[in-house]
């Protein structure tokens, strides 16, 4: 029943989506409304449950829309995002103060990042076992066969794809001072060493605190960055 309910989610906000129309979308429900429809969920409403799905459709397509736009696998991240809206749906504590939107954000993002992992799990999975050569008995040798180790040598790939990554996204989506921030606190400097907010506001001559925005901007972008491709 419940991936009969994300088909049929995922399929209406695909088509909502491709028609480019932010008035194709239910409108978002009043904060009295959204929390009365909450209450009656938890009862046991069903059509509560249903109507809190269909109002915060937008919410799926806002979020594959403005950071998975260059994905190939629309409709695959649109299913996803709405097995992350159900689950924040059926989770959600209107008594915990954060606004459902933004608690829903985050159980979307999660549940999209999970699936971008599992995808990179099996590629990497899959290239390692396929054969590439044959021993001299004339069986076949895998990667794994080539590169076999005590040490576990998939991590090891994991981790230098991703240096490879945060590399390219510190030279593509970060401009100077940017760069020169995140090198300076996270130890990207000739000598190694990881300097705090104020040291680094000491050495560039501005406040810890303007360090702190041009951080936190810096670090969103290589998110959004990895993230786009495909990590």
């Amino acid at each position: 029943m419940f991936s009969l309910l994300v088909s049929f989610v995922s399929k209406l906000v695909f088509l909502l989506l491709r028609t480019q129309s932010a008035g194709s979308f239910p409108p978002p429900l009043g904060k009295e409304e959204e929390k009365e429809l909450f209450r009656r969920m938890k009862a046991g409403d069903k059509d509560a449950r249903c109507k809190l799905i269909e109002h915060n459709l937008r919410l799926v397509a806002h979020i594959v829309k403005k950071y998975y736009s260059t994905c190939k696998d629309q409709e695959d991240l649109i299913s996803v995002g709405s097995v992350g809206l159900i689950k924040a749906i059926d989770s959600y504590d209107p008594e915990n103060g954060t606004r459902f939107a933004t608690y829903a954000g985050k159980c979307l993002q999660n549940e999209i990042l999970m699936y971008f992992r599992a995808q990179k799990k099996t590629l990497l999975e899959s290239s390692l076992n396929d054969p590439v050569d044959t021993d001299k008995d004339g069986n076949p040798l895998t990667y794994m066969d080539i590169l076999c180790s005590d040490e576990d040598i998939t991590e090891k790939i994991d981790l230098k794809m991703k240096s490879s990554l945060i590399k390219s996204a510190m030279r593509d989506a970060l401009c100077g001072r940017e760069r020169r921030i995140v090198a300076l606190r996270y130890g990207m400097t000739e000598d190694g060493k990881c300097r705090t907010q104020r040291e680094a506001a000491n050495l560039l001559g501005i406040s810890r605190s303007y360090v702190s925005r041009i951080e936190k901007t810096a670090l969103e972008k290589i998110r959004d960055y990895i993230v786009s491709h495909g990590a």
